[in-house]
Protein backbone atom coordinates (compact mmCIF):
# COMPACT_ATOMS: atom_id res chain seq x y z
CA UNK A 1 0.00 0.00 0.00
CA UNK A 2 1.98 2.81 0.89
CA UNK A 3 4.82 4.18 -1.45
CA UNK A 4 7.40 2.78 0.86
CA UNK A 5 10.82 4.47 1.75
CA UNK A 6 13.14 1.28 2.01
CA UNK A 7 15.84 1.30 4.45
CA UNK A 8 21.26 -2.23 9.14
CA UNK A 9 24.55 -3.15 7.99
CA UNK A 10 27.64 -1.87 10.12
CA UNK A 11 29.21 1.06 9.63
CA UNK A 12 30.21 4.79 11.60
CA UNK A 13 27.87 7.64 11.17
CA UNK A 14 28.47 11.09 10.36
CA UNK A 15 26.87 13.67 12.62
CA UNK A 16 25.43 16.98 12.21
CA UNK A 17 25.72 19.78 14.74
CA UNK A 18 22.16 21.09 14.02
CA UNK A 19 19.21 19.10 15.79
CA UNK A 20 15.69 19.29 14.58
CA UNK A 21 13.85 22.56 15.80
CA UNK A 22 10.89 21.73 17.57
CA UNK A 23 9.53 25.12 17.38
CA UNK A 24 9.91 25.12 13.41
CA UNK A 25 6.79 25.78 11.62
CA UNK A 26 6.95 23.83 8.68
CA UNK A 27 7.60 20.15 11.89
CA UNK A 28 3.88 20.21 11.84
CA UNK A 29 1.43 17.67 9.60
CA UNK A 30 -0.31 19.03 6.75
CA UNK A 31 -3.35 17.03 6.51
CA UNK A 32 -5.19 18.99 3.66
CA UNK A 33 -4.84 16.35 0.94
CA UNK A 34 -7.29 14.20 2.84
CA UNK A 35 -10.88 14.05 1.45
CA UNK A 36 -12.35 13.40 5.05
CA UNK A 37 -10.10 14.77 8.73
CA UNK A 38 -10.20 12.27 11.21
CA UNK A 39 -11.27 13.35 14.75
CA UNK A 40 -8.05 13.69 17.53
CA UNK A 41 -9.62 10.73 18.94
CA UNK A 42 -9.34 8.63 15.49
CA UNK A 43 -6.35 6.25 16.22
CA UNK A 44 -3.77 6.41 12.95
CA UNK A 45 -4.06 2.86 12.78
CA UNK A 46 -6.68 0.10 13.49
CA UNK A 47 -6.30 -3.56 13.26
CA UNK A 48 -8.88 -6.07 13.87
CA UNK A 49 -9.10 -9.61 14.36
CA UNK A 50 -6.14 -9.87 11.58
CA UNK A 51 -5.57 -13.24 10.50
CA UNK A 52 -2.94 -14.18 7.78
CA UNK A 53 -1.76 -17.30 6.17
CA UNK A 54 0.71 -18.47 4.19
CA UNK A 55 0.15 -21.79 1.74
CA UNK A 56 3.52 -23.94 1.09
CA UNK A 57 2.89 -24.06 -2.95
CA UNK A 58 5.13 -27.70 -2.75
CA UNK A 59 3.02 -29.29 0.19
CA UNK A 60 0.13 -26.98 -0.24
CA UNK A 61 0.32 -26.97 3.76
CA UNK A 62 -1.28 -23.76 5.10
CA UNK A 63 0.27 -21.96 7.97
CA UNK A 64 -0.92 -19.38 10.20
CA UNK A 65 1.69 -16.61 10.41
CA UNK A 66 -0.92 -14.10 12.76
CA UNK A 67 -3.76 -15.35 14.48
CA UNK A 68 -6.60 -13.02 15.40
CA UNK A 69 -4.60 -10.01 16.46
CA UNK A 70 -5.82 -6.60 16.77
CA UNK A 71 -3.87 -3.24 18.21
CA UNK A 72 -4.74 0.43 17.98
CA UNK A 73 -2.37 3.42 17.43
CA UNK A 74 -2.77 6.81 18.12
CA UNK A 75 -1.31 10.28 16.81
CA UNK A 76 1.84 10.74 18.63
CA UNK A 77 1.76 7.09 20.28
CA UNK A 78 5.17 4.37 19.79
CA UNK A 79 4.00 1.17 19.98
CA UNK A 80 6.33 -2.02 19.66
CA UNK A 81 5.34 -5.40 18.13
CA UNK A 82 8.27 -7.73 19.81
CA UNK A 83 9.14 -11.38 19.21
CA UNK A 84 11.74 -13.95 18.20
CA UNK A 85 12.03 -14.52 14.38
CA UNK A 86 8.80 -16.39 12.95
CA UNK A 87 6.70 -15.14 15.37
CA UNK A 88 4.87 -13.29 12.90
CA UNK A 89 5.49 -9.56 13.68
CA UNK A 90 6.89 -8.34 10.37
CA UNK A 91 4.01 -10.30 8.35
CA UNK A 92 1.91 -8.19 11.03
CA UNK A 93 3.15 -4.70 10.35
CA UNK A 94 3.35 -5.59 6.74
CA UNK A 95 -0.27 -6.76 6.22
CA UNK A 96 -1.27 -3.50 8.26
CA UNK A 97 0.24 -1.05 5.98
CA UNK A 98 -0.61 -3.02 2.88
CA UNK A 99 3.11 -4.23 1.54
CA UNK A 100 2.08 -7.87 2.77
CA UNK A 101 -0.94 -10.57 2.21
CA UNK A 102 -3.91 -8.45 3.89
CA UNK A 103 -5.26 -11.30 4.96
CA UNK A 104 -9.17 -11.67 6.64
CA UNK A 105 -10.01 -8.83 9.41
CA UNK A 106 -10.34 -5.24 9.06
CA UNK A 107 -7.65 -2.87 8.69
CA UNK A 108 -8.32 1.28 8.99
CA UNK A 109 -5.67 3.84 8.25
CA UNK A 110 -6.56 7.02 9.32
CA UNK A 111 -10.22 6.00 9.85
CA UNK A 112 -10.25 4.45 6.40
CA UNK A 113 -10.94 0.78 5.90
CA UNK A 114 -8.34 -0.49 3.52
CA UNK A 115 -10.48 -3.24 2.50
CA UNK A 116 -13.07 -0.61 1.37
CA UNK A 117 -11.68 2.78 -0.20
CA UNK A 118 -11.44 2.90 -3.94
CA UNK A 119 -8.01 3.48 -5.48
CA UNK A 120 -8.15 7.41 -6.20
CA UNK A 121 -8.89 7.33 -2.05
CA UNK A 122 -6.11 4.85 -1.61
CA UNK A 123 -3.89 6.43 -4.01
CA UNK A 124 -3.72 9.30 -1.30
CA UNK A 125 -3.64 7.39 1.44
CA UNK A 126 -0.33 5.34 0.35
CA UNK A 127 2.21 8.80 2.16
CA UNK A 128 0.61 8.66 5.22
CA UNK A 129 2.21 5.34 6.25
CA UNK A 130 6.08 5.21 5.27
CA UNK A 131 8.43 2.00 5.90
CA UNK A 132 11.84 2.15 7.02
CA UNK A 133 13.26 -1.21 6.62
CA UNK A 134 16.27 -3.40 8.62
CA UNK A 135 18.25 -2.96 5.59
CA UNK A 136 19.10 0.45 4.65
CA UNK A 137 21.87 -0.36 1.87
CA UNK A 138 19.26 -2.91 0.01
CA UNK A 139 16.77 -0.69 0.37
CA UNK A 140 18.12 2.58 -2.07
CA UNK A 141 18.76 2.28 -5.39
CA UNK A 142 22.47 1.90 -5.74
CA UNK A 143 22.17 3.65 -8.78
CA UNK A 144 21.22 6.73 -7.74
CA UNK A 145 22.63 9.29 -5.60
CA UNK A 146 20.86 10.73 -2.75
CA UNK A 147 19.65 13.74 -4.36
CA UNK A 148 18.58 11.66 -7.65
CA UNK A 149 16.30 9.17 -5.07
CA UNK A 150 14.50 12.59 -3.11
CA UNK A 151 13.75 14.13 -6.66
CA UNK A 152 11.94 11.13 -7.90
CA UNK A 153 10.00 10.70 -4.72
CA UNK A 154 9.19 14.94 -5.05
CA UNK A 155 8.21 13.66 -8.64
CA UNK A 156 5.61 11.36 -7.73
CA UNK A 157 4.08 13.94 -4.66
CA UNK A 158 5.12 17.39 -5.62
CA UNK A 159 2.52 19.36 -3.60
CA UNK A 160 3.24 16.81 -0.73
CA UNK A 161 6.54 17.16 -0.62
CA UNK A 162 7.54 21.07 -1.39
CA UNK A 163 7.63 22.06 2.57
CA UNK A 164 11.24 21.59 2.59
CA UNK A 165 14.89 21.54 0.23
CA UNK A 166 16.60 18.83 -0.07
CA UNK A 167 19.68 19.77 2.37
CA UNK A 168 17.62 21.05 5.21
CA UNK A 169 15.48 17.69 4.93
CA UNK A 170 19.43 16.13 5.36
CA UNK A 171 19.96 18.21 8.12
CA UNK A 172 16.99 17.52 10.14
CA UNK A 173 18.33 13.90 10.30
CA UNK A 174 21.49 15.27 11.20
CA UNK A 175 23.60 14.77 7.80
CA UNK A 176 26.12 17.05 6.04
CA UNK A 177 24.34 18.62 2.50
CA UNK A 178 27.71 17.15 1.13
CA UNK A 179 25.70 13.54 1.24
CA UNK A 180 23.23 14.71 -1.30
CA UNK A 181 25.83 13.96 -3.86
CA UNK A 182 26.79 10.37 -2.82
CA UNK A 183 25.28 6.64 -4.01
CA UNK A 184 24.63 4.38 -1.55
CA UNK A 185 27.68 2.42 -1.71
CA UNK A 186 29.84 5.74 -0.17
CA UNK A 187 27.46 5.52 2.96
CA UNK A 188 28.19 4.34 6.24
CA UNK A 189 25.28 1.92 7.46
CA UNK A 190 24.59 5.19 9.98
CA UNK A 191 24.59 7.33 6.85
CA UNK A 192 22.31 4.99 4.82
CA UNK A 193 19.53 5.05 7.81
CA UNK A 194 19.00 8.30 8.08
CA UNK A 195 18.71 8.80 4.59
CA UNK A 196 15.94 6.42 4.52
CA UNK A 197 14.33 8.00 7.44
CA UNK A 198 14.74 11.42 5.27
CA UNK A 199 12.91 10.08 2.52
CA UNK A 200 10.41 8.97 5.04
CA UNK A 201 10.18 12.21 6.72
CA UNK A 202 9.78 14.15 3.36
CA UNK A 203 6.09 12.13 2.91
CA UNK A 204 5.10 13.69 6.12
CA UNK A 205 3.68 10.68 7.52
CA UNK A 206 1.16 10.04 9.93
CA UNK A 207 2.62 6.74 10.42
CA UNK A 208 6.08 5.53 10.42
CA UNK A 209 6.71 1.65 10.25
CA UNK A 210 10.22 1.00 11.92
CA UNK A 211 11.12 -2.70 11.06
CA UNK A 212 14.55 -3.84 12.93
CA UNK A 213 15.43 -0.06 12.21
CA UNK A 214 19.07 -0.66 13.73
CA UNK A 215 19.51 -4.12 14.59
CA UNK A 216 22.90 -4.27 12.00
CA UNK A 217 24.26 -0.69 13.55
CA UNK A 218 26.94 -0.10 15.28
CA UNK A 219 25.88 0.24 19.21
CA UNK A 220 26.79 3.90 19.02
CA UNK A 221 24.80 4.67 15.76
CA UNK A 222 22.51 2.68 16.47
CA UNK A 223 21.65 5.12 19.97
CA UNK A 224 21.74 7.79 17.21
CA UNK A 225 19.13 6.54 14.95
CA UNK A 226 16.15 5.76 18.12
CA UNK A 227 16.81 9.16 19.62
CA UNK A 228 16.17 10.75 15.97
CA UNK A 229 13.06 8.48 15.55
CA UNK A 230 12.09 9.55 19.45
CA UNK A 231 12.59 13.70 17.86
CA UNK A 232 10.63 13.34 14.95
CA UNK A 233 8.07 11.79 16.81
CA UNK A 234 7.95 14.20 19.00
CA UNK A 235 7.90 16.92 16.42
CA UNK A 236 5.61 15.71 14.01
CA UNK A 237 3.47 14.12 16.02
CA UNK A 238 3.66 10.86 13.70
CA UNK A 239 2.93 7.56 14.97
CA UNK A 240 5.33 4.93 15.25
CA UNK A 241 4.92 1.17 15.04
CA UNK A 242 8.46 -0.28 15.56
CA UNK A 243 9.28 -3.84 14.89
CA UNK A 244 11.91 -5.13 16.81
CA UNK A 245 13.66 -8.31 18.66
CA UNK A 246 15.36 -5.99 20.61
CA UNK A 247 13.69 -5.26 24.31
CA UNK A 248 16.22 -2.74 25.27
CA UNK A 249 15.36 -0.82 22.45
CA UNK A 250 11.47 -1.25 22.64
CA UNK A 251 11.92 0.10 26.16
CA UNK A 252 13.53 3.16 25.40
CA UNK A 253 11.57 4.33 23.05
CA UNK A 254 7.58 2.59 22.91
CA UNK A 255 4.85 3.60 25.06
CA UNK A 256 3.13 0.23 24.43
CA UNK A 257 4.33 -2.96 23.28
CA UNK A 258 2.71 -5.96 22.08
CA UNK A 259 4.34 -9.64 22.71
CA UNK A 260 3.83 -12.02 19.32
CA UNK A 261 4.22 -15.70 19.85
CA UNK A 262 3.30 -18.13 16.87
CA UNK A 263 1.56 -15.85 15.36
CA UNK A 264 -0.66 -14.67 18.34
CA UNK A 265 -0.43 -11.70 20.94
CA UNK A 266 0.47 -13.09 23.94
CA UNK A 267 0.73 -10.31 25.98
CA UNK A 268 0.24 -6.62 25.73
CA UNK A 269 0.68 -3.21 27.59
CA UNK A 270 2.51 -0.42 28.63
CA UNK A 271 6.24 -1.46 28.37
CA UNK A 272 6.84 -0.22 32.58
CA UNK A 273 4.32 -2.28 33.00
CA UNK A 274 4.81 -5.46 31.06
CA UNK A 275 8.79 -4.99 31.82
CA UNK A 276 8.29 -5.14 35.62
CA UNK A 277 5.82 -7.53 35.63
CA UNK A 278 5.43 -9.79 32.36
CA UNK A 279 2.61 -12.28 32.74
CA UNK A 280 3.31 -14.69 30.34
CA UNK A 281 6.24 -17.55 30.52
CA UNK A 282 7.56 -16.28 26.65
CA UNK A 283 7.52 -12.78 28.16
CA UNK A 284 9.68 -13.55 30.84
CA UNK A 285 11.85 -15.93 28.64
CA UNK A 286 12.40 -12.73 26.27
CA UNK A 287 13.11 -10.35 29.42
CA UNK A 288 15.63 -13.44 30.93
CA UNK A 289 17.26 -13.10 27.48
CA UNK A 290 18.44 -9.25 27.24
CA UNK A 291 21.89 -8.99 27.80
CA UNK A 292 22.59 -8.06 31.02
CA UNK A 293 19.24 -8.42 32.02
CA UNK A 294 17.72 -7.69 35.79
CA UNK A 295 14.24 -8.25 35.12
CA UNK A 296 12.07 -10.28 37.59
CA UNK A 297 8.57 -10.65 38.14
CA UNK A 298 7.15 -9.75 40.75
CA UNK A 299 3.92 -12.01 40.60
Amino acid sequence: MPDVVHQGMPGGDARHPRALDTTDPTAATDHRHLNRQPDSRTPVLEVDNLVVEHRNRRTGEVFRAVDHVSLRISAGESVAVVGESGSGKTTLAMAATGLGTRGDGDIRLLGHSLSAVGRKQLRRLRPEAQVVFQDPHGSLDPRQSVRSGLRELRSLQPERTAWIEDAELLERVRLEPSILDRYPHQLSGGQAQRVCIARALLMRPRLIVADEPTSGLDVSVQADVLALLKQIRANTGAALLMISHDLAVVRSLCDVVHVMYHGRVVESGPCETVFARPEHDYTRELLAAMPGARWRSRR
